[in-house]
């Protein structure tokens, strides 16, 4: 079957457009408003000592800031992204060039699955679930960027992760039970 020349033209558009939309997130933070740390997810390799550094001068600094200040800011070579859903902070950090307005759609996204998952996520969610906050992180993104922009997609394979580790845990119940027998 033969690609006609539009076709060709669009791909070849998209692929040129695609670096520029292209984002590599050095970490993400989730935190509460009294500066516990709830999530953190790094993209980058760092001694704990840092880390632990980072996360402590980042959660201060926007901690202090107003609420009708802007959610982005320049730190130390990077930016930080940042945006308060209910009483959880979700902080970001891209490298200088990347769009700011890419990551707050990107922390937007992950908020709706978590919403969608959990329905209506709140700190406690997080706390008592945090292995499916970061499952459900990994689906969305992998490496620092967007890997699934699709909520359905995502969704979906959470959903069958899900079923799966259901399953799993059955078949493993009814092993232990007949072997009690």
């Amino acid at each position: 079957m033969r690609r006609n020349h539009c076709d060709s033209r669009t791909h070849e558009f998209i692929r040129d457009l695609q670096p520029q939309l292209l984002l590599k997130m050095q970490f993400m933070l989730l935190f509460s408003r009294q500066g516990k740390l709830r999530l953190q997810k790094w993209y980058v390799p760092l001694c704990d000592k840092e880390k632990k550094k980072i996360t402590r001068e980042l959660v201060q600094t926007v901690l202090a800031r107003k609420p009708k200040m802007c959610s982005f800011l320049e730190w130390r070579d990077l930016k930080i992204v940042y945006k308060r859903y209910a009483s959880l902070y979700f902080c970001c950090a891209i490298e200088d060039q990347d769009n700011e307005l890419i990551t707050l759609e990107i922390i937007h996204r992950y908020v709706e699955l978590l919403d969608k998952y959990f329905g209506s996520v709140c700190g406690l969610d997080i706390i008592f679930n945090f292995e499916k906050a970061y499952f459900i992180l990994d689906e969305f993104l992998l490496g620092g960027e967007a890997q699934e922009t699709s909520k359905k997609n995502v969704l979906k394979a959470i959903e069958q992760a899900d079923l799966l580790q259901e399953s799993q845990h059955e078949d493993w119940g009814g092993l232990a039970n007949d072997e009690i027998l």
